[in-house]
């Protein structure tokens, strides 16, 4: 693996909704790739920006200026035309823009201590939502229109998370994950799921956001770690793999439907049961699946679940008997990796890295 102890070159990273592109920007450029063949796909020296937000494979863009130039203020957010090579609409605010979120209907904004809602067509304001103060814009958002869900911090002394329906405009519940402030969260694509992490950051939990109840828990270590990403892989259902980054320098894979068919086999019990809130509430160690080292400790990185695939076993077309699951890694020291996850019907795993690439090259250029 290459060396990736150098000092980061990049300001922010994000994948789109379906994880088929990648944005990064540096300190004077911000450039789209393709996640299946890491092509460069557009770039455009114009500065540095904290946010570059990508609407799946669409020409537009939402950008949001790191503020090193005089025309680039991080309380500007500017929809960008990538096709014609201009901005299309600037909406501008009291205080810095911390998150942006899109899907084909709305537009999230999200400030310290406010998020705004849009119709992405019109650019009509929906709804302002009063929340806790949020200084590092900690959100997540389910692309779905069918089950379109903002998730936010709604406790600074505890990990509560305030889930609001998007579409519907109106609060959804508020769960009780943590007792420990949220360092990280994630909703499936499609709205069903949400994943929680604390600042501690030994424990990984997973609610079902329709009756805002934990579902599962997942012991992530012994010790404690800032957990920089959590992706559930892309799934109709129940995802079968929810990946995790930490400072640690690993990453994560928890195996959601070996866990869920390991307790139906033991409990009557199903995705409804809450666990005590305890040590023993975690799951069987089994269904974590580490590669260590994957990033130098304390870089940050972002990773999600690109591809799944199943094989049926062949005594019970139910059955599976492997699972493989594209994992793509993006590093803030400047690295895109790719990973092949495969895990058999014993519960054992194998991490193969298929591709590495270094950012660098196209970003100095």
């Amino acid at each position: 693996m290459a060396n990736q102890s150098s000092p980061s070159s990049i300001y922010c990273a994000s994948f789109n909704q379906d994880n088929s592109g990648f944005a990064i920007s540096s300190r004077d450029s911000f450039k789209i790739f393709d996640s299946t063949t890491g092509r460069l796909c557009y770039e455009r020296a114009a500065g540095a920006f904290v946010i570059v937000e990508m609407l799946y494979s669409s020409d537009l863009l939402a950008l949001v200026g790191a503020g090193e130039q005089a025309s680039l203020s991080p309380r500007r957010l500017c929809l960008f035309n990538t096709t014609r090579g201009s901005p299309l609409k600037e909406l501008n605010f009291l205080t810095s823009i911390l998150a942006v979120r899109m899907n084909k209907k709305r537009l999230v904004v999200v400030l310290v201590e406010k998020t705004f809602v849009y119709d992405l067509n019109t650019l009509v304001m929906l709804d302002t939502i009063d929340t806790v103060p949020n200084p590092k814009g900690l959100c997540a958002f389910s692309p779905s229109l069918e089950g379109c869900f903002l998730a936010v911090p709604a406790s600074t002394t505890k990990g509560a998370v305030l889930v609001y329906n998007v579409i519907d405009l109106q609060s959804h519940s508020e769960i009780d994950a943590h007792r420990s402030p949220l360092a990280a969260i994630a909703l499936s694509s499609n709205g069903m799921y949400i994943a929680t992490a604390s600042e501690q950051g030994t424990l990984i939990r997973v609610h079902l956001v329709s009756e805002s109840t934990k579902s599962y828990s997942f012991r992530r270590g012994t010790y404690p770690s800032t957990i920089y990403s959590l992706s559930f892989g892309p799934s109709t259902q129940l995802p079968d793999i929810l990946i995790a980054t930490s400072s640690s320098g690993s990453i994560h894979a928890f195996s959601l439907m070996l866990a869920i068919n390991q307790r139906s086999k033991r409990s009557t019990s199903f995705l409804g049961s809450v666990l005590p809130d305890s040590v023993s509430d975690a799951l069987d160690p089994a269904h974590h699946h580490v590669l260590q080292n994957a990033v130098p400790s304390g870089i940050r990185s972002y990773a999600v679940v690109r591809k799944i695939e199943k094989l049926e076993g062949t005594s019970s077309p139910s059955q599976f008997t492997s699972i493989r699951a594209t994992v793509s890694v993006i590093t803030y020291s400047g690295y895109f990796q790719e990973y092949t996850l495969s895990i058999n019907s014993k519960n054992e795993s194998l991490w193969t890295l298929e591709r590495e690439f270094n950012l660098y090259p196209v970003i100095s250029s």
